[in-house]
């Protein structure tokens, strides 16, 4: 039987963001053949039956008990909860089964690489990855829905960043480690999502396929995690080959621990690069709700947290992070997003020799682990920043109170 592909699908492939059409060129990928394309569609309609018949379950059940039972498996493993109820024990015995192709050496090296890129890393996931990901507008119905506008993109935005960080923390991603227990929390937030905005009156399936489907989270993943490595290309972080391999790994593994289907799942760096092209070739379909979500984003700094010059920096940050923005979605992505067409983009330039010369520092004996300490602490400042409290995932949502 054929699947019926939601009508959010393109009837061809979409014109992708500038920066990631000059780096697909040059590493000779292509655009989705029909096949691929088509696969593409029918996935916008598939969940995550593993988490979903968890969550269904948790619900049921209720969350007041089932939560903390969740909570001490993602803490310390299933065998630590007495008489493990079977829904539970039949989830956790998957996830805490690593795959046999995962390499911890290999991630700690990606884990290393990612904080290398210090708040410049950040500033590409914020202003490039998280405000074009807005011309997802198939997307953006989902965020409309779970209170994206009335929480804020700050929130969201420190959410994901929070997320992240735990992803390559020291040993983050370990059985039980930050990283594993927050990318699973995220993953029960999916689901929880899914369950409730499907059954939305005015939700359309036809039109929309499933909140949060397979499609989605593949691009979101290599959005989050791979496209800040492009970005930082072109702001003068370079890293060894080796490294991006590393990158490419353990995207591979957060992926798998996510939810996302095996054939989702990149195959290394390059083939990640090929997925975040493939998947913005299904996806980059901007409407009204395009500027509606990114506009805001763009004065967020001027609520940021500055200890002196509060009004002149906050200004500073608006216009530098607006210029990064410009600098990577081009002119064409800027105007349908609702935001300035003509800005000049002073800070990548700014930065452009400076990321220059922490790379060959970094190629030094030490210099990776260096850098990565230095990257860690900046990455942390840029937080306060933004956020004065830790930022809680799932608070952005309105389903979070379902799940603490």
């Amino acid at each position: 039987m054929t699947a019926q592909i939601p009508r959010r699908h393109p009837a061809k492939p979409c014109r992708i963001p500038v920066g990631v059409a000059v780096f697909s060129r040059l590493l000779g990928i292509r655009g989705p053949d029909a096949a691929q394309f088509r696969r593409f569609g029918e996935a916008l309609t598939e969940g995550d039956p593993l988490m979903d018949d968890l969550v269904g379950w948790m619900t049921e059940t209720g969350m007041k008990s089932t939560r903390p039972l969740f909570e001490q498996a993602l803490a310390s493993g299933i065998d630590s909860v007495t008489d493990a109820p079977a829904p539970l024990r039949k989830f956790f015995a998957i996830v805490e089964q690593t795959p046999n192709w995962v390499d911890p050496a290999i991630l700690r090296v990606g884990a290393q690489t990612m904080n290398s890129g210090g708040a410049d890393g950040l500033f590409i996931a914020r202003d490039v990855a998280l405000l074009g990901g807005y011309s997802f507008s198939g997307f953006n119905q989902t965020l409309l829905r779970t209170g994206a506008l009335e929480k804020g993109s700050n929130k969201r935005f420190a959410e994901t960043s929070q997320w992240a960080l735990d992803v390559i923390a020291d040993d983050g991603l370990e059985l039980f480690g930050a990283g594993y227990r927050s990318t699973l929390r995220v993953r029960l937030i999916h689901s929880l999502v899914r369950s409730h905005v499907v059954d939305l009156p005015d939700w359309d399936s036809d039109q929309f396929g499933l909140p949060i489907n397979q499609t989605d989270m593949a691009a979101t993943l290599v959005g989050a995690l791979v496209a800040p490595m492009v970005g930082g290309l072109g702001i003068g972080l370079v890293n060894r080959p080796s490294e991006y391999t590393a990158v490419g790994h353990l995207t591979r593994y957060v992926g798998w621990l996510m939810g996302v289907d095996d054939e989702f799942l990149p195959g290394g760096f390059r083939d990640s690069i090929r997925m975040l092209a493939h998947t913005s070739a299904a996806l980059s379909i901007p409407d009204e709700t395009s500027p509606q979500l990114a506009r805001p984003m763009v004065d967020d700094p001027l609520s940021w947290n500055y200890r002196h010059f509060r009004t002149l920096r906050r200004r500073i940050a608006r216009s530098q992070h607006l210029s990064v923005s410009a600098f990577f979605l081009g002119s064409r992505a800027m105007a349908q997003l609702g935001l300035p067409t003509r800005v000049m983009p002073w800070y990548p330039l700014l930065r452009i020799p400076v990321n220059a010369i922490r790379s060959v520092a970094a190629f030094l004996p030490g210099g990776r682990e260096r850098a990565s300490r230095q990257g860690r602490r900046s990455q942390e400042r840029f937080m306060v920043t933004m956020l004065e409290a830790p930022a809680r995932i799932g608070e952005s949502t309105q389903l979070a109170q379902h799940a603490a």
